[in-house]
């Protein structure tokens, strides 16, 4: 019994935890943002969307980066949607741009050739 304790204690302790960049994990219409810049980010496109300004709000977009047939990473955007033009739009709401991030992105550009819009 007093493992299950110290088990559910330490989860609700590592729950509250931030990351390595100090975000906050946040909830929006039952989906868990990884900060609150993502959260205000998504809550914004919805409105957007509900006023027919953008359509086909995917949230979390794979990109398989695959290199002479090798995988090397998965790209994960997070939001893809499309404007009136039908110009579809790859977002990333960033905060902290690591070195991973930016090697991911120009292997997206080259490969798919997708701007990621950095917001």
């Amino acid at each position: 019994m007093q493992t299950l304790t110290y088990l559910s204690t330490w989860w609700c302790v590592m729950s509250e935890r931030r990351g390595k960049y100090n975000a906050k994990r946040t909830e929006v219409d039952g989906y868990v943002f990884a900060s609150q810049r993502e959260a205000r980010r998504y809550s914004e496109l919805r409105l957007l969307e509900s006023a027919g300004e953008i359509t086909d709000l995917e949230l979390q977009p794979v990109y398989k980066c695959v290199v002479n047939g090798v995988l090397v990473c998965k790209y994960i955007a997070d939001f893809l949607y499309k404007l009136p033009s039908g110009r579809v739009v790859v977002e990333d709401a960033k905060g902290v741009k690591t070195d991973v991030y930016r090697l991911k992105n120009k292997l997206v550009r080259a490969l798919y050739g997708v701007v990621i819009v950095e917001v």
